[in-house]
């Protein structure tokens, strides 16, 4: 069992970072790198980047938005509660080196997987630029972690609640017209990563996004979780979750995440009745 040291309602709610008890793994995780998160015996496996760890508390961050039956299950576990299952970390670890000018741009819950790149990137002597949006100012997330880490920091926010008003590709145009850029570092929900991929690869600057494909096993077994890549078939959880932005088949993705939409609201809607609208 994993027991959860800390939680934290962000976002009104809708996201939960929870700090948990995983020694082995806070020793070994990298930036990039992701758990396979199971609540109790009849939950669902589920991939959540690390945000963050502490080898000397012995305990790694997870931050997650509530979407589905799943995480609304998370969602109910407090402190002092326990996973029955982390695994991990999984996956390829972000490679970090002194490149010169780097632009990260997060998205929603993706500045809680960029944040770790980020502060990375910044302590390996590059000069960050650091581009985070969301719909409001309400769901914006880790802003003061990010600026810290920054040493250029953009807030942008859909209605204008906030910061700059319209999107991070709005903004992270401004900066490639500007500035040399040698990497950007994208990650966020797919049509973002899609928009911004599109728009650095006019600019010829070489992107990094995050995928989230369906995932099961998390090990390469099951096939669940491949996307394309330069035309052939990769699969997210070994060969990834990083991919050059340019060569990932953005559509195809958006399908897939689509399969089971109709399957996962129907269950999601049980899950809150069993718990009285919760």
């Amino acid at each position: 069992m994993f027991t959860i040291v800390k939680r934290e309602e962000m976002a009104a709610g809708t996201v939960i970072l929870n700090e948990i008890l995983a020694p082995k793994i806070a020793a070994k995780a990298k930036p990039g790198q992701f758990v396979i998160v199971k609540a109790n015996e009849t939950g669902e496996r589920i991939p959540l980047t690390i945000s963050d760890r502490d080898p000397e508390k012995g305990t790694i961050t997870i931050i997650y938005m509530v979407v589905g039956k799943s995480t609304g299950l998370f969602k109910t576990l407090q402190a002092g509660d326990a996973f029955q299952d982390v695994i991990g970390p999984l996956g390829k670890a972000t490679h970090i080196e002194h490149l010169g000018n780097v632009v990260c741009v997060g998205g929603g819950t993706g500045v809680a997987v960029l944040y770790p790149i980020t502060r990375g990137f910044k302590q390996a002597d590059n000069r960050v630029i650091s581009i985070i949006g969301a719909r409001n100012k309400d769901l914006l997330i880790l802003e003061d972690k990010m600026h810290a880490v920054s040493d250029d920091f953009h807030v942008c926010t859909d209605d204008g609640s906030y910061g700059r008003k319209g999107f991070v590709t709005d903004a992270l145009k401004e900066v490639l017209e500007g500035n040399k850029i040698d990497l950007v570092v994208a990650i966020g929900p797919v049509p973002m990563m899609k928009f911004v991929s599109q728009l650095t690869k006019s600019y010829n600057v070489k992107t990094l996004v995050s995928l989230n494909p369906i995932m099961i096993d998390g090990t390469g077994m099951c096939g669940g979780c491949r996307v394309v890549v330069d035309g052939k078939t990769q699969f997210a959880c070994v060969d990834g979750p990083e991919f050059d932005g340019h060569q990932v088949d953005f559509d195809g993705l958006i399908k897939r995440l689509k399969a089971y939409e109709i399957d996962e609201k129907k269950a999601y809607d049980e899950h809150c009745n069993l718990l009285g609208g919760k």
